[in-house]
This record gives C-alpha cells, sequence and structure tokens, in this order.
C-alpha cells in the first residue's frame, strides 16, 4: 500500500466513541437524552438559553474527565511520517490534546465560548462552567462555540480546499451520514485513495475507495503498519 505524503483525516463520533464520549445521536433521534431541536439548534438557545447552557455545559465536564484513545495518538503520531490534516465533526479537543497540530472543526468546538457581538469571536474555556453572567472583553454575552442544526458551516470551503490537496483521504469513526459534512467524503481528486474505517461502513461507490469495517483504533492501528511499519 503506498504510503502517503500528504493526508487528510476526516473523523466523527465513533473516532471518540473509545474515548468514552457518546456518539451524537442515539436511538430516536436523541442527543444524551435530549431531543436536538431542544438544544441544538437556534431556536432553542431564543426559547430556553439557560436549558441549552446546562446541557453544554454537563457535555463539558465530562469531556474534560476523558482522555484521547489510541486511535487519536496514532493520527497524531502520523505527522512524524508525513503532512496530517485533520478535519473533523466532532467538538471536543481530544485530537488536539493526543498532540495533532493541524485539526479543522466542522462543527464548533465545545471548550470554546463565543461572542455575540458581530465578530463572533470565540475563545477558549478556563474551566466547564458557562454562567448566564459571562461576557466577552466587549460586554456582550456569550454562547457555546457550536455549529447548530439550521446554521451554516463556516469552514466547510476551507476543508474542501485541504482534501482537494490530498494524496490520501482517510475517513474515520463516520457513518457520513450528516450533511453537509458527508459530501466532502467525494470531492478528492480522481485516483486518489479513499480510506473508510468504521464498524458500519460500506463500501463508497469510488474507483479508489477501501473499506475497513473495523473500531477506529483497531483499524488505524492496521494502516499505521501497512503504511510506517
Amino acid at each position: 500500500m503506498e504510503r502517503p505524503e500528504k493526508l487528510v483525516v476526516l473523523s466523527g463520533a465513533g473516532m471518540s466513541a473509545e474515548s468514552g464520549i457518546p456518539t451524537f445521536r442515539g436511538d430516536g433521534g436523541l442527543w444524551e437524552g435530549q431531543r436536538v431541536q431542544d438544544v441544538a439548534t437556534p431556536e432553542a438557545w431564543a426559547a430556553d438559553p439557560d436549558r441549552v447552557r446546562r446541557f453544554y455545559n454537563e457535555r463539558r465536564k465530562h469531556l474534560m474527565a476523558c482522555e484521547p484513545n489510541a486511535g487519536h495518538r496514532t493520527i497524531a503520531r502520523w505527522e512524524s511520517h508525513c503532512a496530517v490534516h485533520v478535519i473533523t465533526q466532532n467538538v471536543d479537543d481530544l485530537h488536539e490534546r493526543a498532540g495533532s497540530t493541524d485539526v479543522l472543526h466542522l462543527h464548533g468546538e465545545l471548550m470554546k465560548a463565543r461572542s455575540l457581538d458581530a465578530a463572533a469571536t470565540a475563545w477558549d474555556m478556563a474551566h466547564w462552567e458557562m454562567q448566564s453572567s459571562d461576557r466577552c472583553p466587549n460586554g456582550f454575552h456569550v454562547r457555546p462555540h457550536i455549529v447548530w442544526f439550521g446554521e451554516e458551516v463556516p469552514n466547510m470551503d476551507r476543508a474542501i480546499s485541504i482534501i482537494q490537496s490530498a494524496d490520501c483521504l482517510l475517513i474515520v469513526g463516520t457513518s457520513l451520514q450528516v450533511y453537509p459534512a458527508a459530501q466532502l467524503a467525494y470531492i478528492a481528486r480522481s485516483g486518489v485513495p479513499v480510506h473508510v474505517v468504521d464498524p458500519s461502513s460500506a463500501e463508497l461507490p469510488l474507483e479508489s475507495a477501501h473499506c475497513w469495517p473495523l473500531a477506529a483504533s483497531e483499524g488505524l492501528a492496521r494502516l499505521d503498519a501497512q503504511w510506517f511499519s
């Protein structure tokens, strides 16, 4: 198997599941027991910001107790062999904590707050709790730095550009059901190998696609052995 020189990794919820981060939606379309429309939409924030704030506080508190898994560390280690760009649908910071230095978040970042001013400036939170009294340096209220359903994905154009520059695309831990992120699986340049690592993965309708129906860490370990051993 040809060794990549410019590898792009597109990761989803299954990437962090082994670290104890629940996948985004469980049975019945619920997220951590909550209806998505009650905690992950602009309408939910407008109707009951306290509820939305509490929900993300609990997610943030849980994330701070989790650690990167072997899969995260494998991807980070690949930076010593080739250029690695990570594009993730996940809002956790486990890729960064494992050591990856080039990570683009499509759906926002749980450990950041965002100002409600026109600039929508975001910054790292020092702790897990966001309170209703929190303000940005300019005095505006803040919200979770999350791309909610019904909002545009501001990093999509950048993600497309990154993928189209790759000589290998690795899709890991995603069922490719969430759009527009799922379309990224199909935009690599013609002939570029596309590897899909997920227990429920099905072969993509691409001649250059390779299916690895494995959990994230196991699939990444196998690719590691074939590419860099």
